[in-house]
């Protein structure tokens, strides 16, 4: 086992499972890692000399009466060239599921195999070293990458995008903490001139790129969970209308009576390439009734949590927008002008410091340009996503802030003893991200979020 650990027993059981989703398909793969691996293969298949990575034609039996079970492909990856690290075998079959059924009941029926955990796979790859907890992660926002946007992420963490820097990062600190040591251990030797001075270059230079890094506006974890729009505005001015179109489908009731919106309701959209959240929320204004209250209560609070707020107001009524609305859109807001078709040509162009966007939800005039500008906003707000690994998860902002924090109070630092104490805990908070430490309590919760399989 790697210097990661893990609990008793982990890595010592063969694991299988299904690594296609399940249902009805053409292909179904079922994956068998660990030591018996090849003794499942060779059981299986009846052929003893199937060679390495290389996909062969076999036919699967049942032990017991040796019925045919499948005609399938067997691949073979002896360790430690395989996925996870160990000895993996894998089965290509026809997708019907009591194809699969009668294969997994005859892997059940081996001694010592057993089914996996979700993301078990995955975590013995990590405790082989082959992928770091990054990878690992990347991996996880690979397979649940809905947008092209996210699958790029995804795609540059797995890569080793993130883990790279903070491992380049990493070894900054351990040779600066040698360098520190040294200072302790040798106190009476001649040292090099200027050792200490060059650390603290060091280490500021370094805490100017962690929060260089940390300055993203949270772009990563956007990408990765979803850029929040909250469409808000008074009662009756089409922002369900305006929901239902972008939705493409008609998702909430639309009628002429105001206050019919109380509650929230979202939908997902793909702009772009990136993951949208679109919210419709309820009318705002003054209202002695309790439910439309808590509804009106629940818009305020969707559109200050949210990226973007989209104003919508109605060209028929003056003043279009009242000082509420205006207020929640913020410096990025879009304020957009509903029933253009009722007004002519008389269009205000700015309302509150805002250039409108002219719509009529009616006769569908300024929709897709409404579309492409809310397309366009997303895509300036999330732009450095495009071509940088930015930060992708809430734990990875953390151990990078504490690995700040500690290299501030290094140059504070009165003593080199409080100062090498400092580097260990910057080293350290590094090595958490990537798992170069002692991890064991994050490792469940990062690989149960893994489909059985992988």
């Amino acid at each position: 086992m790697s210097e990661h650990g893990g609990p008793e027993g982990l890595a010592s059981a063969t694991i299988y499972a299904e690594a296609t989703a399940f249902g009805t398909a053409g292909i179904a793969v079922v994956r068998v890692s660990g030591p018996c691996a090849r003794i499942v293969m060779d059981r299986l298949t009846g052929q003893t000399k199937i060679k390495a990575r290389h996909a062969t034609r076999v036919n699967i039996y049942r032990s017991h009466d040796g019925e045919l079970l499948d005609s399938a492909l067997a691949l073979w990856f002896p360790k430690p060239y395989s996925f996870t690290g160990e000895d993996i075998a894998e089965f290509h079959l026809h997708g019907g599921r009591a194809v699969v059924a009668a294969v997994l009941a005859e892997l059940e029926a081996i001694s010592g195999l057993r089914t996996a955990e979700p993301g078990e796979f995955s975590r013995r790859a990590f405790m082989n070293e082959k992928m770091d907890l990054t990878e690992a992660e990347g991996l996880a926002d690979l397979i649940a990458a809905e947008t092209e946007m996210q699958r790029k992420q995804a795609l540059r963490q797995l890569n080793g995008g993130l883990g790279d820097r903070y491992e380049d990062w990493r070894h900054r600190l351990l040779r600066d903490l040698a360098h520190t040591e040294a200072v302790l251990d040798f106190a009476d030797e001649e040292l090099p001139v200027g050792l200490l001075d060059h650390l603290h270059q060091d280490v500021k230079l370094l805490v100017q790129e962690i929060t260089a890094h940390l300055d993203d506006d949270r772009r990563g974890e956007r990408l990765r969970e979803g850029v929040r729009v909250a469409i808000v505005g008074p009662p009756n001015v089409g922002k369900s209308s305006l929901f239902n179109h972008l939705a493409k489908r008609d998702v909430v009731i639309v009628h002429d009576r105001a206050g019919t919106t109380r509650d929230v309701v979202e939908i997902q959209l793909d702009l772009g390439g990136f993951p949208v959240f679109i919210s419709d929320t309820a009318g705002i204004r003054e209202s002695s009734d309790e439910v439309e209250s808590e509804g009106i209560r629940r818009a305020k609070a969707v559109a200050e949590e949210s990226d973007l707020v989209v104003g919508v107001c109605d060209a028929s009524v003056v003043p279009a927008l009242d000082p509420e609305t205006l207020s929640l859109l913020g410096e990025s807001g879009l304020l957009v002008m509903n029933k253009i078709d009722l007004l002519g040509d008389q269009l205000p162009e700015m309302i509150g410091g805002y250039r409108l966007q002219h719509v009529s939800c009616r006769t569908g005039a300024g929709l897709d340009g409404l579309t492409e500008t809310l397309t366009t906003k997303v895509h300036r707000m999330m732009s450095s996503v495009v071509s940088g690994s930015l930060i992708s998860r809430q734990r990875h902002r953390e151990s990078l802030i504490e690995c700040r924090n500690a290299l501030v109070r290094f140059g504070g630092a009165q003593a080199v003893e409080l100062s090498a104490e400092e580097l260990r805990h910057a080293v350290h908070s590094l090595g958490r991200i990537t798992g170069r430490v002692d991890v064991e309590d994050i490792l469940g919760l990062i690989f149960r979020e893994f489909c059985i399989g992988k």
